[in-house]
């Protein structure tokens, strides 16, 4: 069902597919994951080659505005997940970042960079 949240969800894979060249082979939709024995769903993900995580992807609907707890919800995915970049959007407002492990924090970017394939 289109609902505004696929819809967003759908521009960023056509956005990885068509527009960064991301293989689709190494993009992966809404799977389940389990964080502290509670089940949740992740948007999209984009892998790198060797099977680690390059991009976790939140998305929201286009009238739910992006806020510190949109950043609190990717950031507790990525405890379990350790991907290299965050992208949470709204597809109106989009928000990159790359991940600092050994401060325990994310550092924002202009955009998402470009990756060796």
């Amino acid at each position: 069902m289109l609902t505004p949240e696929e819809w967003v969800r759908q521009h960023v894979i056509h956005h990885f597919l068509f527009e960064k060249n991301y293989p689709k082979s190494l993009i992966n939709v809404e799977k389940v994951l389990k964080i502290n024995g509670l089940t949740k769903r992740y948007d999209v993900v984009v892998y790198n080659s060797d099977g680690s995580i390059f991009i976790l992807v939140e998305c929201k609907a286009p009238e739910v505005k992006i806020t510190q707890t949109t950043f609190d919800q990717i950031a507790r995915y990525n405890l379990t997940m350790k991907a290299e970049h965050l992208m949470v959007t709204n597809g109106l407002n989009h928000y990159f970042c790359q991940m600092d492990f050994e401060k325990e924090q994310y550092v924002f970017l202009k955009e998402l960079p470009e990756r060796d394939i």
